[in-house]
């Protein structure tokens, strides 16, 4: 299977840097039926950052009203897949450095079964930019 790469939004929320927080967060999230792409969370200030990628930008939305969560601004990521082997990333850099565009962040991940997934950021002013050169749909 060839890789793919899509956009996708997300939002951050920060949240209390204390044991259990992420799992009241999911377990909440759960309840309401939102289907998450992606999530990240790591140290940020004094509290956690939270970076969350829902499946429906819409159900995220409504979960959160309900649940008093400020979602802030709508941003873009960039997800990444497919069958997993030694460099499978470097194309990707590779194009993005060719671009001259600078990834702000990147987690991978092998996912079993021979596959592979990252998530990556770019600055806002450069996500069409990066879209064009790596194909994202």
């Amino acid at each position: 299977m060839a890789d793919t790469i899509r956009k996708a939004d997300y939002f951050s929320i920060k949240v209390s840097n204390r044991p259990g927080e992420g799992a009241r967060l999911m377990k909440a999230l759960r309840d309401q039926g939102v289907s998450l792409l992606a999530f990240t969370g790591f140290p940020n200030s004094g509290k956690a950052q939270v970076d969350l990628v829902p499946e429906k930008t819409a159900a995220l939305k409504n979960a959160a009203r309900k649940m008093k969560l400020d979602l802030g601004k709508k941003k873009t990521v960039f997800l990444l897949r497919g069958d997993d082997r030694v460099g499978a990333l470097v194309g990707v850099m590779e194009k993005l450095a060719a671009a001259r565009i600078n990834m702000t962040a990147m987690d991978a991940v092998c996912g079993g079964k021979g596959r592979y997934g990252a998530i990556f950021w770019v600055k806002p002013q450069v996500v069409a930019k990066a879209a064009k050169v790596l194909g994202a749909r």
